[in-house]
């Protein structure tokens, strides 16, 4: 069997200036892979680090090639004009993360239109409309693959009821999943889910919920190491899965899980919907 590496192969990332999206980027980047940085952050904000500039820094002292594109994904021509931008720099999309995403949670009546709008532009309809731009180059692509940082569609109340607006918009990236595995098997187009087992320390995460859970937290390189593993199969076999990040290392045979710890020794916290 050949050596796995995404060395030449390109990827496109939304929402990759930080967080688990970057580390994906720089997990390919380490192989020597091609990196499209679609995100919003040109500035840095008030409260979290890094911009699609300095992650294609980054990217590039990492060993790989960086494209930094100012994208909101909401917008049909700008994820259009990204994607076109990616594959007249590289010659082509061999990859297709959708990470970007937008989280509230409120119950019902404590969520605004305005928010409950943005969730769904950005987790449910910008996954589609990536996976839509990008579908054109990865059916010419090596290995093709759709990766949607999204969860298993568990369909119990218990995951709908606290935060119903968010539930839906983050199993509408599920769904796609789901339905479009199905769509592009024809094509050779691997397309897959992954989440992870415990909450994922990012600049995000403390903004959302305050430093509490970080002691009980997992870095982000986890999710880069499982991403990693899901890009490298082949697309043909590796299609409609939901993988939760630790149990797909494990199955890739890693044993030590506290080298992802925050602080090793912590009993770590589970993730949403599992």
């Amino acid at each position: 069997m050949a050596e796995r590496s995404l060395k030449g192969r390109t990827l496109f990332i939304s929402g990759a200036s930080r967080g688990i999206g970057k580390q994906i980027a720089l997990r390919a980047a380490r192989d020597g892979a091609n990196v499209a940085i679609a995100a919003k952050t040109t500035e840095p904000h008030p409260k979290l680090a890094g911009t699609i500039y300095t992650a294609a820094e980054d990217i590039e002292k990492a060993g790989g090639r960086a494209l930094p594109i100012v994208c909101d994904i909401r917008f049909e021509e700008q994820v259009a004009a990204a994607v076109k931008q990616t594959a007249d720099k590289f010659g082509g999309i061999d990859i297709l993360v959708n990470n970007a995403s937008a989280i509230n949670l409120t119950p019902t009546l404590a969520t605004s239109m305005k928010r409950y709008d943005l969730m769904h532009q950005i987790n449910t309809r910008g996954t589609f409309l990536c996976s839509q731009q990008c579908i054109p180059f990865l059916q010419k692509g090596t290995n093709p693959h759709i990766l949607n940082i999204s969860p298993p569609l568990n369909m119990e109340a218990r995951w709908f009821a606290p935060h119903v607006a968010y539930t839906m918009a983050k199993y509408g990236m599920s769904m796609c999943v789901l339905g479009m595995a199905a769509e592009l098997a024809g094509e050779g187009i691997g397309v897959n889910a992954l989440w992870p087992q415990t909450v994922i320390w990012t600049a995000a995460v403390e903004n959302l919920i305050g430093a509490d859970l970080k002691a009980s937290s997992r870095k982000p390189e986890i999710m880069a190491d499982a991403a990693w593993c899901i890009l490298t199969a082949d697309s043909r076999k590796c299609t409609g899965n939901f993988f939760v990040d630790e149990a797909l290392l494990r199955k890739e045979g890693v044993t030590n899980f506290d080298q992802y710890a925050v602080e090793p020794g912590h009993d770590l916290q589970p993730d949403f919907f599992l």
